[in-house]
Protein backbone atom coordinates (compact mmCIF):
# COMPACT_ATOMS: atom_id res chain seq x y z
CA UNK A 1 0.00 0.00 0.00
CA UNK A 2 3.27 2.44 0.05
CA UNK A 3 5.09 2.84 -2.90
CA UNK A 4 6.97 5.30 -1.40
CA UNK A 5 6.65 8.05 1.74
CA UNK A 6 5.62 11.12 1.22
CA UNK A 7 7.82 13.79 2.39
CA UNK A 8 5.44 16.99 1.62
CA UNK A 9 3.42 19.44 3.79
CA UNK A 10 0.13 17.35 2.86
CA UNK A 11 -0.97 15.19 1.41
CA UNK A 12 0.83 13.61 3.80
CA UNK A 13 1.90 9.44 4.53
CA UNK A 14 -1.12 7.99 6.26
CA UNK A 15 -1.56 4.73 8.43
CA UNK A 16 -2.66 1.83 7.10
CA UNK A 17 -5.36 1.85 9.21
CA UNK A 18 -6.34 5.21 8.01
CA UNK A 19 -6.78 4.12 4.69
CA UNK A 20 -8.71 1.05 5.56
CA UNK A 21 -11.41 3.40 7.17
CA UNK A 22 -12.64 4.21 3.48
CA UNK A 23 -13.66 0.70 2.91
CA UNK A 24 -17.16 1.33 3.74
CA UNK A 25 -20.25 3.29 2.06
CA UNK A 26 -21.93 5.61 4.21
CA UNK A 27 -25.24 7.19 3.85
CA UNK A 28 -25.38 11.46 4.84
CA UNK A 29 -28.72 11.37 5.95
CA UNK A 30 -27.96 8.33 9.00
CA UNK A 31 -27.30 9.20 12.44
CA UNK A 32 -24.78 6.50 12.48
CA UNK A 33 -22.86 9.09 10.30
CA UNK A 34 -23.87 12.56 11.33
CA UNK A 35 -23.89 11.80 15.19
CA UNK A 36 -21.63 9.02 15.19
CA UNK A 37 -18.77 10.18 12.89
CA UNK A 38 -19.27 13.90 11.95
CA UNK A 39 -20.09 15.13 15.80
CA UNK A 40 -17.55 13.62 17.59
CA UNK A 41 -15.38 15.12 15.01
CA UNK A 42 -16.78 18.40 15.46
CA UNK A 43 -16.63 17.88 19.53
CA UNK A 44 -12.64 16.28 19.67
CA UNK A 45 -11.47 19.38 16.95
CA UNK A 46 -13.19 21.88 19.54
CA UNK A 47 -11.27 20.22 22.35
CA UNK A 48 -7.91 19.91 20.69
CA UNK A 49 -7.74 23.43 19.67
CA UNK A 50 -8.94 25.32 22.89
CA UNK A 51 -8.84 24.72 27.15
CA UNK A 52 -12.09 26.46 26.90
CA UNK A 53 -13.47 24.57 24.63
CA UNK A 54 -17.60 25.81 25.72
CA UNK A 55 -16.46 29.46 23.70
CA UNK A 56 -15.59 27.37 20.38
CA UNK A 57 -17.29 25.55 17.53
CA UNK A 58 -16.19 23.62 14.76
CA UNK A 59 -17.82 23.66 11.05
CA UNK A 60 -16.37 21.11 8.65
CA UNK A 61 -15.99 22.55 5.26
CA UNK A 62 -16.11 20.59 1.74
CA UNK A 63 -12.38 20.78 -0.40
CA UNK A 64 -8.88 22.03 0.11
CA UNK A 65 -7.86 23.62 2.94
CA UNK A 66 -8.08 27.08 0.12
CA UNK A 67 -12.12 26.47 0.26
CA UNK A 68 -11.76 26.80 4.36
CA UNK A 69 -9.93 30.21 3.87
CA UNK A 70 -12.01 31.86 1.28
CA UNK A 71 -14.77 30.20 2.64
CA UNK A 72 -13.75 32.25 6.36
CA UNK A 73 -12.62 35.69 5.03
CA UNK A 74 -15.89 35.45 2.62
CA UNK A 75 -17.95 34.74 5.73
CA UNK A 76 -16.41 37.04 8.07
CA UNK A 77 -15.44 40.19 7.19
CA UNK A 78 -18.16 42.44 5.95
CA UNK A 79 -18.23 44.72 3.24
CA UNK A 80 -17.95 47.83 5.97
CA UNK A 81 -15.00 46.26 7.59
CA UNK A 82 -10.99 46.86 6.74
CA UNK A 83 -8.58 43.60 6.79
CA UNK A 84 -5.03 43.39 7.54
CA UNK A 85 -3.41 40.18 6.04
CA UNK A 86 0.31 40.06 7.23
CA UNK A 87 2.23 37.86 4.41
CA UNK A 88 5.78 35.68 4.40
CA UNK A 89 4.85 33.44 1.86
CA UNK A 90 2.24 32.11 -0.82
CA UNK A 91 -0.44 31.28 1.31
CA UNK A 92 -0.49 34.66 3.26
CA UNK A 93 -0.25 36.41 -0.49
CA UNK A 94 -2.95 34.10 -1.60
CA UNK A 95 -5.43 36.04 1.17
CA UNK A 96 -4.93 38.79 -0.29
CA UNK A 97 -6.02 37.12 -3.58
CA UNK A 98 -9.16 35.79 -2.41
CA UNK A 99 -9.85 38.98 -0.85
CA UNK A 100 -9.75 40.84 -4.10
CA UNK A 101 -12.36 38.38 -5.22
CA UNK A 102 -14.25 38.50 -2.74
CA UNK A 103 -14.20 42.28 -3.14
CA UNK A 104 -12.96 42.85 0.52
CA UNK A 105 -11.12 46.04 1.56
CA UNK A 106 -7.84 44.49 2.90
CA UNK A 107 -4.27 45.42 2.85
CA UNK A 108 -1.57 42.65 2.32
CA UNK A 109 1.38 43.72 4.57
CA UNK A 110 4.42 41.80 2.64
CA UNK A 111 7.36 40.59 4.19
CA UNK A 112 10.26 38.59 3.48
CA UNK A 113 9.79 35.02 2.77
CA UNK A 114 12.84 33.99 4.48
CA UNK A 115 11.54 36.27 7.68
CA UNK A 116 8.82 35.70 10.32
CA UNK A 117 6.25 38.26 10.38
CA UNK A 118 7.18 41.06 12.82
CA UNK A 119 4.97 41.61 15.14
CA UNK A 120 5.91 45.32 16.00
CA UNK A 121 5.70 46.47 12.66
CA UNK A 122 2.29 44.98 12.59
CA UNK A 123 1.75 46.98 15.92
CA UNK A 124 2.71 50.10 13.98
CA UNK A 125 0.34 49.62 11.12
CA UNK A 126 -2.29 49.00 13.56
CA UNK A 127 -1.78 51.75 15.51
CA UNK A 128 -1.50 53.97 12.44
CA UNK A 129 -4.58 52.18 10.50
CA UNK A 130 -7.41 52.08 13.64
CA UNK A 131 -10.01 51.49 11.35
CA UNK A 132 -8.45 47.76 11.08
CA UNK A 133 -11.12 45.53 12.34
CA UNK A 134 -9.80 41.71 10.90
CA UNK A 135 -6.07 40.99 11.07
CA UNK A 136 -4.94 37.16 8.91
CA UNK A 137 -1.78 35.56 9.33
CA UNK A 138 -0.09 32.17 8.23
CA UNK A 139 1.17 30.14 11.07
CA UNK A 140 3.08 27.70 9.49
CA UNK A 141 4.15 29.05 6.10
CA UNK A 142 5.12 26.00 4.08
CA UNK A 143 6.63 28.32 1.32
CA UNK A 144 9.60 28.12 3.07
CA UNK A 145 9.05 25.67 6.29
CA UNK A 146 8.99 29.40 8.66
CA UNK A 147 6.93 29.43 11.86
CA UNK A 148 5.48 32.86 12.37
CA UNK A 149 5.57 34.34 15.99
CA UNK A 150 1.98 33.53 17.06
CA UNK A 151 1.56 34.50 20.56
CA UNK A 152 3.37 37.72 20.21
CA UNK A 153 1.33 38.68 17.05
CA UNK A 154 -2.33 37.52 18.76
CA UNK A 155 -0.66 39.55 21.75
CA UNK A 156 -0.77 42.40 19.11
CA UNK A 157 -3.86 41.86 17.41
CA UNK A 158 -6.07 41.81 20.78
CA UNK A 159 -4.08 45.04 22.20
CA UNK A 160 -5.86 46.47 19.29
CA UNK A 161 -8.89 44.89 19.64
CA UNK A 162 -9.22 43.38 16.13
CA UNK A 163 -10.74 39.86 15.53
CA UNK A 164 -7.76 37.56 14.72
CA UNK A 165 -7.70 34.90 11.51
CA UNK A 166 -4.94 32.00 11.80
CA UNK A 167 -4.33 29.80 8.65
CA UNK A 168 -3.09 26.77 10.67
CA UNK A 169 -2.96 24.72 7.80
CA UNK A 170 -0.10 23.10 8.28
CA UNK A 171 0.22 23.36 12.18
CA UNK A 172 -2.95 22.27 13.22
CA UNK A 173 -2.35 18.71 15.33
CA UNK A 174 1.25 18.92 15.16
CA UNK A 175 2.19 22.21 16.79
CA UNK A 176 0.62 23.01 20.05
CA UNK A 177 -1.96 25.73 19.92
CA UNK A 178 -4.41 27.17 22.40
CA UNK A 179 -6.66 29.09 20.78
CA UNK A 180 -8.77 30.62 24.39
CA UNK A 181 -4.99 31.27 25.70
CA UNK A 182 -3.75 32.79 22.79
CA UNK A 183 -6.95 34.88 21.63
CA UNK A 184 -7.66 33.26 18.30
CA UNK A 185 -10.69 33.80 16.85
CA UNK A 186 -11.10 31.96 13.66
CA UNK A 187 -8.58 28.97 12.99
CA UNK A 188 -8.42 27.18 9.76
CA UNK A 189 -7.17 23.54 8.55
CA UNK A 190 -7.20 20.66 6.47
CA UNK A 191 -7.93 16.69 6.94
CA UNK A 192 -4.47 16.15 4.63
CA UNK A 193 -2.33 17.96 7.46
CA UNK A 194 -0.97 16.95 10.71
CA UNK A 195 -3.96 15.42 11.87
CA UNK A 196 -2.32 12.78 9.24
CA UNK A 197 -6.26 11.91 7.74
CA UNK A 198 -6.52 12.26 3.68
CA UNK A 199 -7.63 15.19 1.49
CA UNK A 200 -11.45 15.94 0.95
CA UNK A 201 -12.40 18.48 3.45
CA UNK A 202 -10.93 21.21 5.91
CA UNK A 203 -12.63 22.47 8.80
CA UNK A 204 -12.82 25.99 10.75
CA UNK A 205 -12.47 26.55 14.68
CA UNK A 206 -14.63 29.45 15.50
CA UNK A 207 -15.42 31.68 18.73
CA UNK A 208 -18.61 31.13 18.54
CA UNK A 209 -19.84 34.49 20.33
CA UNK A 210 -18.40 35.82 16.67
CA UNK A 211 -19.74 33.16 14.37
CA UNK A 212 -23.00 33.33 15.57
CA UNK A 213 -23.08 37.12 13.88
CA UNK A 214 -21.89 36.37 10.36
CA UNK A 215 -25.65 35.31 9.48
CA UNK A 216 -26.10 36.91 5.69
CA UNK A 217 -22.12 38.48 5.22
CA UNK A 218 -20.95 35.49 2.65
CA UNK A 219 -19.96 36.60 -0.85
CA UNK A 220 -20.56 32.62 -1.79
CA UNK A 221 -23.42 29.93 -1.61
CA UNK A 222 -21.10 26.68 -1.32
CA UNK A 223 -18.66 28.81 1.03
CA UNK A 224 -21.51 30.24 3.42
CA UNK A 225 -19.63 29.27 6.61
CA UNK A 226 -22.82 30.57 8.57
CA UNK A 227 -24.96 28.64 6.99
CA UNK A 228 -22.73 25.63 6.90
CA UNK A 229 -22.45 25.84 11.09
CA UNK A 230 -26.30 26.26 11.40
CA UNK A 231 -27.18 23.68 9.19
CA UNK A 232 -24.47 21.03 11.43
CA UNK A 233 -26.04 22.89 14.48
CA UNK A 234 -29.73 21.81 13.96
CA UNK A 235 -29.14 18.83 12.20
CA UNK A 236 -26.80 17.45 14.19
CA UNK A 237 -24.38 16.77 12.02
CA UNK A 238 -25.58 17.29 8.72
CA UNK A 239 -23.52 19.28 5.71
CA UNK A 240 -25.90 20.82 3.53
CA UNK A 241 -24.33 19.42 0.20
CA UNK A 242 -22.87 15.73 -0.03
CA UNK A 243 -20.13 15.37 2.22
CA UNK A 244 -16.86 13.40 1.15
CA UNK A 245 -18.47 10.66 3.50
CA UNK A 246 -14.89 8.47 3.08
CA UNK A 247 -12.60 10.72 3.98
CA UNK A 248 -14.28 11.90 6.93
CA UNK A 249 -14.70 8.62 8.14
CA UNK A 250 -10.94 8.41 7.96
CA UNK A 251 -10.38 11.25 9.89
CA UNK A 252 -12.19 9.51 12.77
CA UNK A 253 -9.63 7.11 12.39
CA UNK A 254 -6.78 9.36 12.29
CA UNK A 255 -8.36 11.73 15.36
CA UNK A 256 -8.21 8.39 17.36
CA UNK A 257 -4.42 7.62 16.18
CA UNK A 258 -3.68 10.91 17.29
CA UNK A 259 -4.70 10.28 21.17
CA UNK A 260 -3.44 6.85 20.76
CA UNK A 261 0.36 8.61 20.41
CA UNK A 262 -0.45 10.65 23.44
CA UNK A 263 -1.91 13.79 21.50
CA UNK A 264 -0.65 16.96 20.12
CA UNK A 265 2.38 17.68 22.48
CA UNK A 266 3.37 13.41 21.74
CA UNK A 267 3.05 14.32 17.95
CA UNK A 268 5.00 17.96 17.96
CA UNK A 269 7.77 15.76 19.74
CA UNK A 270 7.81 13.38 16.75
CA UNK A 271 7.58 15.88 14.40
CA UNK A 272 10.73 17.67 16.14
CA UNK A 273 13.24 14.92 16.40
CA UNK A 274 11.84 14.37 12.20
CA UNK A 275 13.08 17.56 11.57
CA UNK A 276 16.45 17.46 13.71
CA UNK A 277 17.16 13.80 12.43
CA UNK A 278 16.90 15.24 8.75
CA UNK A 279 18.66 18.65 9.57
CA UNK A 280 21.58 16.68 11.32
CA UNK A 281 22.19 14.46 8.69
CA UNK A 282 21.51 16.56 5.28
CA UNK A 283 24.40 19.13 6.98
CA UNK A 284 26.54 15.89 7.22
CA UNK A 285 26.40 15.70 3.89
CA UNK A 286 27.10 19.25 2.93
CA UNK A 287 23.38 20.84 2.36
CA UNK A 288 22.27 23.92 4.09
CA UNK A 289 19.52 25.21 5.13
CA UNK A 290 17.53 28.02 3.76
CA UNK A 291 16.38 29.60 7.42
CA UNK A 292 18.22 30.29 10.79
CA UNK A 293 16.99 27.66 13.21
CA UNK A 294 15.08 30.00 15.04
CA UNK A 295 12.64 30.66 12.69
CA UNK A 296 12.13 26.98 11.02
CA UNK A 297 8.98 24.78 12.03
CA UNK A 298 9.11 21.09 12.61
CA UNK A 299 6.51 20.72 9.30
CA UNK A 300 8.76 21.11 6.73
CA UNK A 301 12.58 21.83 6.21
CA UNK A 302 14.14 23.88 3.03
CA UNK A 303 17.79 23.07 1.86
CA UNK A 304 19.66 24.96 -0.58
CA UNK A 305 20.74 23.56 -4.35
CA UNK A 306 24.23 22.13 -2.91
CA UNK A 307 25.83 23.36 -6.22
CA UNK A 308 24.84 25.38 -10.07
CA UNK A 309 24.60 22.25 -11.65
CA UNK A 310 22.55 20.25 -9.45
CA UNK A 311 19.38 18.67 -11.06
CA UNK A 312 16.46 18.66 -9.09
CA UNK A 313 14.56 16.58 -11.52
CA UNK A 314 17.23 14.01 -11.52
CA UNK A 315 17.52 14.07 -7.69
CA UNK A 316 13.83 13.77 -7.55
CA UNK A 317 13.49 10.42 -9.66
CA UNK A 318 16.50 9.14 -8.10
CA UNK A 319 15.12 9.52 -4.41
CA UNK A 320 11.71 8.46 -5.43
CA UNK A 321 12.93 4.95 -6.97
CA UNK A 322 14.40 4.66 -3.79
CA UNK A 323 11.26 4.83 -2.05
CA UNK A 324 10.72 9.17 -1.09
CA UNK A 325 9.36 11.60 -2.27
CA UNK A 326 10.12 15.09 -1.77
CA UNK A 327 9.05 18.64 -2.96
CA UNK A 328 10.65 21.30 -4.97
CA UNK A 329 11.38 24.80 -3.46
CA UNK A 330 8.76 27.68 -4.00
CA UNK A 331 10.49 31.09 -3.64
CA UNK A 332 11.86 32.90 -6.29
CA UNK A 333 15.03 34.52 -3.76
CA UNK A 334 16.95 31.11 -4.32
CA UNK A 335 17.51 27.30 -5.74
CA UNK A 336 16.01 25.15 -2.97
CA UNK A 337 13.88 22.54 -2.59
CA UNK A 338 11.76 21.32 0.48
CA UNK A 339 11.30 18.28 2.81
CA UNK A 340 8.54 17.52 4.80
CA UNK A 341 8.75 15.71 8.67
CA UNK A 342 5.18 15.35 8.95
CA UNK A 343 2.59 12.86 8.30
CA UNK A 344 2.95 9.09 9.32
CA UNK A 345 6.87 8.91 9.02
CA UNK A 346 9.59 8.43 11.93
CA UNK A 347 13.20 8.82 13.12
CA UNK A 348 14.61 5.76 11.15
CA UNK A 349 12.92 7.09 8.37
CA UNK A 350 14.71 10.14 7.95
CA UNK A 351 18.41 7.68 8.32
CA UNK A 352 16.64 5.83 5.65
CA UNK A 353 16.20 9.16 3.51
CA UNK A 354 19.81 10.33 4.52
CA UNK A 355 21.56 7.28 3.57
CA UNK A 356 19.25 7.06 0.14
CA UNK A 357 20.72 10.77 -0.60
CA UNK A 358 24.12 10.23 0.22
CA UNK A 359 23.86 7.16 -2.33
CA UNK A 360 22.09 9.21 -5.04
CA UNK A 361 24.94 12.04 -4.58
CA UNK A 362 27.66 9.37 -4.86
Amino acid sequence: MRPYLLLTPGPLTTTDTVKEAMMSDWCTWDEDYNIGIVEVIRKELVEIASSRPEEYTAVLMQGSGSFCVEATLGSVVRPTDKLLVAANGAYGKRMGVISEYCHIDCHVMKFEETEAVDPKVLDEYLTAHPETTHVAVVHCETTTGVLNPLEEIAAVVKRHGQVLIVDAMSSFGGVPIDMAKIGIDFMISSANKCIQGVPGFGFILARRSLLEKCKGVARSLSLDLFDQWETMEKGHGKWRFTSPTHVVRAFLQALKELKAEGGVAARYGRYCENHRTLVDGMRALGYKTLLPDSQQSPVITSFYYPSAEFDFKDFYQKLKAKGFVIYPGKISQADTFRIGNIGDVHPDDFVRLIEAIKETTV
